[in-house]
């Protein structure tokens, strides 16, 4: 599956109300297209990782845990709200309060979502936008020092 994305008109772009993250990825298709591919590099790459989450028979990271993912990114992107319609408030912090969470998680989670976004080409002013929400985001759901 190709997926287009829309480039930016400049290279220090930031979002606005009608130019969202979620646009800027693809929309729905891409957006979870980013998910898989982060699912994919975690099963391949970070075992440990991927152990945290609930495994399908092959031992990857199941169907439910990708589709949910997605959903949520989908949102979080700027979209449409289907997470939040499905499953109430994402509650990040008390949704990941059963996983220790420290400095070596936070940094496999980050290094899985860079090479997803590597697979999906998200390059320039995109990438950096996204790469400091990501980045803020893992470090604000460490619960665990280390």
């Amino acid at each position: 599956m190709s997926i287009e994305l829309k480039p930016p008109s400049s290279d220090d772009w930031v979002p606005t109300l009608e130019d969202t993250p979620f646009a800027r990825v693809g929309g729905e298709e891409a957006v979870h297209a980013l998910a898989e591919a982060f699912y994919d590099v975690m099963d391949a790459e970070e075992p440990a990782l991927a152990h945290v989450h609930e495994l399908d028979a092959q031992g990857k990271v199941n169907r439910g845990t990708r589709e949910r993912f997605g959903m949520f990114l989908v949102g979080w992107l700027g979209g449409p709200q289907h997470y939040s319609a499905t499953h109430g408030h994402p509650r990040l912090r008390m949704r990941h309060g059963h996983v220790p969470v420290d400095l070596s998680m936070r940094d496999a989670w980050l290094r899985c979502m860079h090479k997803a976004m590597d697979r999906q080409g998200i390059t320039g002013g995109l990438r950096r936008f996204l790469e400091d929400r990501f980045a803020h985001t893992a470090n604000f759901l460490r619960n665990t020092e280390g």
